[in-house]
């Protein structure tokens, strides 16, 4: 069940200050610029409160590519912790960026460093540090 396409996310306080340090650190020009586009308009709530169907940094998630039908588990984690071949993604990367701040169902779009288009259904959260009580991390 596809519960929206469209670009709405939701970020954490503690993550929107902490990507917004991270963009102002450098990086490349398109991360910045996605990730500058998501800290401007997503919805901010407390660590406390936000849903736990929604991907924070750290969380674990299990996506459906729409192509293949092939899932993956992937933990969306700092570009210093990412380790793709073991499924830890930067929220750099643009698989990364395309997951924050999604909610369960939605779909996440990307395009790959060599203009590849791609997409995965994001099927289910499996664990969320701020659902574990986790507000820190």
């Amino acid at each position: 069940m596809e519960v929206s396409t469209l670009d709405e996310r939701t970020l954490t306080e503690l993550d929107h200050v902490r990507l917004a340090r991270l963009v102002r650190g450098g990086g490349e020009a398109a991360s910045q610029s996605a990730i500058d586009d998501i800290l401007d308009t997503a919805e901010l709530v407390p660590s406390r409160a936000v849903s736990p169907d929604i991907v924070t940094m750290y969380s674990q998630v299990e996506v459906a590519d729409l192509a293949s039908g092939q899932r993956q588990r992937l933990t969306l984690c700092y570009p210093s912790d990412a380790e793709p071949a073991r499924g830890f993604v930067s929220v750099l990367s643009p698989v990364g960026t395309s997951l924050i701040g999604r909610r369960v169902g939605s779909i996440a779009r990307w395009r790959t460093r060599a203009g590849e288009q791609g997409a995965a259904e994001l099927v289910a959260l499996l664990f969320q540090p701020e659902a574990s009580g986790d507000y820190t991390t």
